[in-house]
């Protein structure tokens, strides 16, 4: 969908090589959700007025293309409860990007549809920790599982490029791995599964809850057939072609970390550019242009790790998945 860019002025490209071309612009840091492994008992979320504007959000995304930036993800917190939503996409929609798209929990998906097909905001990653109704609420402490699968289903049969992002959680939807494998061969569906990652309210939960992706890879061997596929060199995931047809990947963040591709830059709700998912340290962009803007972009790739950072506290919801 994405049109090619006649010129780049720059192209981020860090100390070690790794050009930076893609931005993850979090919209706001609230949630629908209580997801056990995200959300605090305590929500504190960023205030209304605090939030970049869509106009800021538009001019920042616009500036970044010009130094190589051509795949935007929109995340949260909960990106559809953004008032302003298709303001947004519909001026991000007139950039010259290879991949547009978003993620989301899909509680409100449904009435954005109609909307969204008619834009190049294509890719929707939907979260779905369960396949099944009571452990689903277990999990996101909301009793809306029916609503996301049908609107999940929607997605992809309005011509949507729809993946499911699963977080494994030893003890708790580690024994519906099957059931997913059957759903991707059914839908066509790809599900990626993902480690717990060390990040806020998961630091609490992890020891008790964590599970690789070599465990369930060792578990899937048991009973079907795969292999893997290549995947680009900035992937976060790798990924298996099931003999049945089914598309399962990982996201293995903890037990294969991927830091050293990494080709993503961050943009808070705030305005704030960030290295990485696991750092605190942003700039704001708002209102820089020129030599300044290109100064807090250096400035900001050369924070960007190559290992891992073993944990951080910020809460997951205010970072942006």
């Amino acid at each position: 969908m994405g049109i090619p860019f006649p010129y780049k002025k720059f192209k981020l490209v860090d100390g070690h090589g790794r050009e930076i071309h893609k931005l993850r612009i979090s919209l706001l840091d609230a949630c629908n959700m209580s997801c056990l492994y995200c959300m605090p008992e305590n929500k504190d979320f960023l205030a209304k007025n605090n939030w970049a504007s869509a106009e800021e959000i538009v001019e920042i995304a616009g500036n970044l293309v010009l130094y190589g930036i051509d795949q935007i993800r929109l995340t949260g917190g909960e990106p559809l409860l953004r008032p302003d939503l298709r303001t947004i996409i519909k001026k991000l929609d007139k950039l010259p990007l290879a991949k547009f798209g978003l993620t989301t929990n899909a509680i409100h998906l449904d009435r954005e549809l109609s909307f969204l097909k008619n834009t190049n905001c294509q890719y929707l990653n939907i979260s779905l920790d369960s396949l099944d109704r009571e452990n689903f609420f277990k999990i996101t402490q909301t009793d809306t599982f029916s609503k996301v699968f049908h609107s999940l289903i929607k997605a992809q049969e309005a011509g949507l490029k729809v993946k499911i992002n699963t977080v494994l959680l030893k003890g708790l939807n580690d024994h519906e791995i099957d059931q997913f494998i059957l759903f991707s061969k059914k839908t066509g569906i790809e599900v990626r599964f993902l480690e717990l990652m060390k990040i806020g309210v998961a630091n609490h939960y992890f020891t008790k809850h964590f599970i690789s992706a070599d465990e369930i890879i060792k578990k899937m061997e048991l009973k079907w057939d795969f292999k893997q596929r290549p995947m680009p060199k900035d992937s976060t995931s790798f990924n298996f072609t099931f003999n049945n047809g089914a598309e399962i990947g990982f996201i293995a963040s903890e037990s294969k970390p991927f830091c050293g591709g990494c080709s993503r830059l961050r943009l808070g709700s705030d305005g704030a550019i960030r290295p990485c998912l696991f750092m605190d340290q942003g700039i704001s962009l708002k209102g820089l242009k020129g030599d300044d803007l290109l100064e807090a972009l250096q400035k900001t790739i050369r924070l960007k790790p190559t290992d891992r950072i073993p944990t951080i506290e910020r809460p997951m919801h205010k970072i942006g998945g």
